[in-house]
């Protein structure tokens, strides 16, 4: 991915997409930046909800020993650290279908 003139919370936006969890900013960095990070996607993360399990290997094709996102966003200066905390939840407790008007 190359990154021209991004606002921290545009990145943390899409490593929040890459790694299907909340990616909070807590840099206090300002201003737009330019960047690369260079890493190893497995495509069928795309198409399983919740990413590859831990004990799955990558498809053929794909070189596992190529940068994880977290090793490239630590070459950019950056650190990636899994914390617990409030995330806001939609509850939806009934669905009907809508009535003629």
């Amino acid at each position: 991915m190359i990154g021209t003139a991004v606002d921290m919370s545009f990145l943390a936006g899409f490593l929040a997409q890459q790694l299907d969890r909340p990616v909070i900013d807590r840099t206090n960095l300002k201003g737009p930046f330019d960047f690369r990070l260079h890493y190893t996607v497995d495509p069928r993360a795309y198409f399983n909800p919740g990413g590859l399990g831990r004990d799955e290997t990558p498809s053929p094709g794909i070189d596992p020993s190529g940068a994880s996102i977290f090793t490239a966003v630590q070459e950019i200066g950056l650190e990636l650290e899994a914390s617990t905390g409030p995330v806001e939840v939609l509850v939806i407790d009934s669905v009907r279908k809508p009535t003629e008007n």
